[in-house]
């Protein structure tokens, strides 16, 4: 005898019940995640929030020839795109317009001020050695720094404004013009090595730490005293460095321009607006790009606040272990190097030992955002072209919010065109129907208030498109389904094999058409820019939501309702009507009586 077969393990579908608990359940969690983030709104973007529109002139820079061209304009917008969204801006849309314009939309409630500064500068960064300096004012004096405890906020100000002028805490040094003093000494940031410091080790910019009573002049700091001009410094150079304007902003502003465009081989002269001197420098020693990874940071010492940490490529770890050896055995103020910034001086710290390994560290002044905006700028490197802002446009929700008013009214409508059809034609089954279109909806409007600060999905006008589109793929779906349901039936069989037998092959029908949807969104996002991106995430995520919604709910929800009463007997109001569905009993051939078969002999 055969062994008999065993019984089939039940699967997750043959128990209805369960499986719609845990789709339950999950809902909730996401539902619970959404409330505790505490974002329980999508974001939304600047066509519907409103925000600033900014738009960049690209040019050659001198010296370049045909330096405009797309492939330079499209890895612009690359880097000004993660630049900007580095700094936690939701959906900034950064794209080209025409030829040589890039059009920046930052989004209202993000920090714009910020998100501006990074947009369009270059952040060239490059270590040049000190050949000489001189103060920058007038008659020869250099005007005090504020005290350290304010220093750091009055620096970072100058710095955004290319060079504004500080507020002076103290009175003017009456020291004689080049004179070592502690009021001359610069407040300003220094590099350092990046390797774990001790206790011990002096603070590297000449400032101390908050609360210790160490003058900033002490002879623990490195900070650079006033430097005197060099006598062995090409003649020209000097009397560049001599007629130097660093005075007001605008000609600090025109320095560093000046100072930017030069070449890597060649001598500059640029204000250093931290310690309010300026120097002559020399040929780069080490270019900015050598810097692998820059990011913010606590000062693990507890001494600076915020730091820049720089980790160097393995010949840009050479280079600069190279110069600071050589810097270190020369007297001042030759013993000094600058970090030039896009032409302007960010610090010129002197040297006292050689800085090998590959780490250093920026500090000084630094409070957490001017921090990170340094670290963001120097890592995602420079552009390579030079751009002019040339408009800055408030965008006001007004218009936005019109349209979506006006989106949302059409969605609404149409909404109600499809749930008047399944009323209509489906009857009981359309509350099945409906019930799975709430749950899409909601699942749709959790992940995306989810998704807006995890991945900075923004909210836009296509983006509404897209889930307004996905209310027919997910009605699709339902009605291919019941359909099957429905055929079966018509076939002569009972509800719940019917449902059983039908859902097989509407499986196989949705996942065909529920992939040729997916499969357009995906390429609609990956060669579209803009907003229309936010349309085809849109309808890639729903059309996903389709398929979790259709299977973990739909169908257990119709096991269901296939073992009651009204729907298993056929109620007129059920769907499963016989009469409406022409369900015909099988028909039967009538057998005709036979007769006997007799005996010829008897016949």
């Amino acid at each position: 005898m055969a062994a008999p077969k065993k019984g089939r393990k039940p699967s997750a579908q043959g128990r209805p019940g369960r499986t719609l608990v845990l789709t339950l359940i999950a809902m909730v969690a996401l539902t619970g995640g959404m409330f505790l983030s505490g974002h329980t709104t999508p974001r939304l973007g600047i066509d519907l929030a409103g925000g600033t529109s900014i738009t960049l002139k690209a040019k050659n820079e001198p010296g370049q020839k045909n330096a405009v061209n797309k492939t330079n304009m499209e890895t612009a917008v690359g880097i000004i795109e993660r630049r900007v969204n580095g700094l936690g801006v939701s959906e900034a849309e950064v794209q080209t317009q025409g030829n040589d314009n890039i059009i920046v939309n930052i989004p209202k409630g993000t920090d714009e001020e910020s998100a501006r500064e990074q947009v369009g500068t270059t952040a060239k960064l490059a270590f040049r050695p000190v050949l000489a300096g001189m103060p920058a004012v007038a008659g020869g004096e250099a005007t005090p720094k504020p005290s350290p405890s304010t220093s750091g906020e009055k620096a970072e100000g100058d710095k955004k404004d290319k060079g504004a002028k500080a507020e002076p805490s103290g009175s003017t040094s009456a020291d004689p013009p080049g004179s070592p003093s502690p009021s001359a000494t610069t407040q300003g940031r220094a590099v350092t090595s990046g390797l774990a410091a001790q206790d011990e080790t002096p603070a590297p910019n000449g400032s101390t730490n908050p609360g210790s009573s160490a003058p900033s002049g002490s002879p623990s700091a490195v900070a650079p005293e006033a430097p005197a001009a060099a006598p062995g410094i090409p003649a020209d150079l000097q009397k560049k460095l001599e007629a130097l304007d660093c005075s007001t902003a605008p000609a600090r502003a025109d320095a560093g321009s000046k100072a930017g465009v030069a070449k890597n081989g060649e001598s500059i002269v640029s204000c250093d607006p931290e310690s309010q001197f300026k120097y002559a420098l020399g040929p780069v020693a080490v270019e900015g790009k050598r810097i692998k990874e820059a990011s913010a940071a606590i000062d693990p010492r507890g001494v600076e606040g915020w730091i820049v940490q720089m980790t160097f490529d393995g010949k840009g770890a050479d280079q600069f272990g190279d110069i600071t050896g050589q810097l270190a055995a020369k007297p001042a103020p030759e013993n000094q190097f600058a970090i030039v910034l896009d032409g302007e001086i960010v610090s010129a710290p002197s040297v006292s030992t050689a800085i090998s390994g590959g780490n250093a560290q920026i500090s000084g002044g630094f409070n957490q955002k001017s921090a990170e905006a340094l670290g963001n700028m120097l890592s995602y490197g420079a552009l390579p072209l030079t751009f002019e802002e040339q408009s800055v446009t408030t965008v006001t929700a007004a218009l936005g919010g019109e349209q979506l008013e006006a989106g949302l009214i059409a969605g609404a409508i149409g909404l109600a065109l499809v749930v008047i059809y399944l009323v209509v034609y489906y009857r009981g089954l359309a509350l099945i129907a409906i019930a799975s279109l709430l749950l899409s909806a909601a699942l749709t409007y959790v992940l995306m208030s989810l998704l807006g600060p995890a991945i900075g999905f923004a909210l836009n006008l296509p983006a509404v498109c897209g889930a307004i589109v996905a209310i027919g793929i997910t009605a699709d779906s339902f009605i291919v389904f019941f359909e099957r349901v429905r055929d079966e039936v018509r076939e002569g069989r009972t509800l719940r094999p019917a449902v059983q037998r039908g859902w097989p092959r509407a499986r196989r029908t949705i996942l065909v058409s529920d992939f040729v949807s997916f499969l357009a969104a995906a390429v609609l996002f990956v060669v579209t820019v803009g907003k229309v991106q936010g349309f085809a995430f849109t309808l890639g995520l729903t059309t996903l939501l389709d398929v979790f919604v259709v299977f973990f709910f739909t169908k257990p929800l119709l096991t269901l309702a296939a073992r009651s009463k009204f729907f298993s007997d056929g109620h007129p109001w059920s769907g499963f009507d016989p009469k409406r569905l022409g369900v015909k009993p099988p028909v039967r051939r009538s057998r005709r009586p036979v007769a006997p078969l007799t005996d010829p002999k008897e016949a």
